[in-house]
């Protein structure tokens, strides 16, 4: 939580982050929704108009009455790096306050040189978007990274990753900071992909939602009473961990049965590259140019989608597999949507129907009755927009006062030791109030 030293900053604050969330909005709809006095409204739009931070949209349509002002924030008045990456892709791009992307890069992750090699490719991806977008270091309000792996998201702190071995300790956060010098904010992409998803695609903010991201991993984002959910040691949402076969394939992770290992993409390779190599059929191998090895688990989700027969008992499988998963967290987190990554839509309706059929069998009842399951709209811009929304969120937050400095040193050392002429029976001074 940030902090500002006075009311007229807080007050400014507030009416920003109303205008984001309902705008465009008047000064009328403003103070209806702050109940800041309309002189004190007045007074600061004018502020924020002058700063370029609000402009003005037009005119409110109301039939009766004086024409009302409608206002909306400058979405161009500072930018955002957003940095999303995992085992395969490098994404970096340059968002509005929106977020919108305006100018992006994709790169093939580099793996071979270590940690050392990954996060001097993330410097140099960062250097070579801001060159190429034209904007000034001065215009950007932050840099913000969706990365794979355990993240403790408070210090920026990468813990572990099952799909990068050697992710693993690393203090991205404050590496970002030393070598840029701006703020910097570091998330796991399963929650940061959860957030786009809510606020700009298929959630359509809804205060309960599980975002579940597929690939050679497989998370999800949780979001709990509007918040995304984190847990005690931030490793809330690792649901390709979860349990779901006794005596099941081994993990990256250590254990056995994980759903990772048993339906994520790597696993549903092995199955099409076995199955063939024991005489089956399949239109993947023509899609891979006859090379059973270059089949990757996109082209089988895209075979099941054309009808291809093995393909599709391998993708009904699949669905049976992420719907037992999702039913747990249904029964554990009552969620009132589940979007999934945008990249199963490639197997087409079939593979939510199938998802959906398991979910409202295995789960309660009670819980699935008004169940939405939909894929996920934001499509391969996700991580990107994800990751700028958690520097524009830090950016629009309402900020708590901070006490002048001379009253906490006052409350921190009391007068009584710090003054010897004070007289020990006179009152303390009031602390600050809030």
């Amino acid at each position: 939580m940030k902090y500002v030293p006075t009311v007229r900053e807080k007050d400014k604050a507030v009416i920003m982050a109303a205008v984001r969330r309902f705008g465009p909005v008047s000064q009328v709809g403003i103070h209806d929704l702050t109940r800041l006095r309309p002189a004190t409204i007045s007074m600061l739009v004018r502020e924020l108009l002058a700063e370029g931070r609000l402009r003005v949209k037009g005119l409110a349509d109301n039939p009766k009455g004086r024409k009302q002002i409608l206002l909306h924030i400058n979405e161009a008045s500072g930018f955002v790096v957003a940095v999303d990456f995992d085992e395969e892709f490098v994404d970096v791009a340059l968002v509005d306050l929106h977020p919108q992307a305006k100018f992006s890069l994709r790169l093939p992750t580099e793996l071979s040189q270590g940690i050392d090699g990954l996060v001097q490719q993330l410097f140099s991806c960062v250097r070579r978007l801001v060159r190429k977008s034209g904007v000034g270091w001065e215009d950007l309000r932050g840099i913000g990274m969706g990365v794979p792996g355990l993240v403790n998201s408070r210090d920026g702190m990468i813990i572990m990753s099952s799909t990068i071995e050697f992710w693993k300790q690393i203090p991205l956060q404050r590496l970002f900071q030393t070598e840029f010098g701006i703020l910097t904010v570091v998330e796991n992409n399963a929650r940061t992909k959860a957030m786009a998803e809510r606020v700009l695609g298929a959630g359509e903010m809804a205060d309960d939602m599980i975002y579940a991201e597929y690939g050679k991993g497989i998370g999800a984002g949780i979001i709990a009473g509007g918040k995304v959910l984190h847990g005690h040691s931030f490793s809330a949402g690792e649901f390709g961990h979860t349990h779901i076969l006794e005596d099941g394939p081994a993990c990256k992770c250590g254990s056995f049965g994980c759903l990772e290992a048993i339906a994520g993409i790597g696993a549903l390779e092995a199955r099409i590259r076995k199955a063939l190599a024991e005489g089956g059929a399949s239109r993947c191998l023509e899609m891979a140019g006859g090379d059973a090895n270059s089949i990757t688990g996109w082209m089988v989700l895209k075979a099941a989608d054309l009808g291809d027969k093995l393909a599709r008992a391998l993708v009904e499988d699949l669905g049976r597999s992420l719907g037992l998963g999702l039913a747990n967290m249904v029964n554990l987190f009552n969620p009132s949507v589940i979007v999934l990554d945008y990249r199963l839509h490639a197997a087409g309706q079939p593979l939510l129907d199938q998802i959906s059929r398991t979910v409202r069998l295995q789960a309660l009842s009670h819980a699935t009755a008004d169940l939405a399951f939909r894929f996920g709209k934001l499509g391969p811009r996700i991580g990107v927009l994800g990751a700028g929304l958690l520097v524009t969120e830090r950016i629009f937050e309402v900020p708590l006062l901070k006490a002048p400095k001379f009253i906490i040193d006052r409350i921190a050392t009391p007068a009584s030791r710090s003054d010897p002429r004070r007289d020990p029976g006179s009152p303390m001074p009031p602390g600050p109030t809030t």
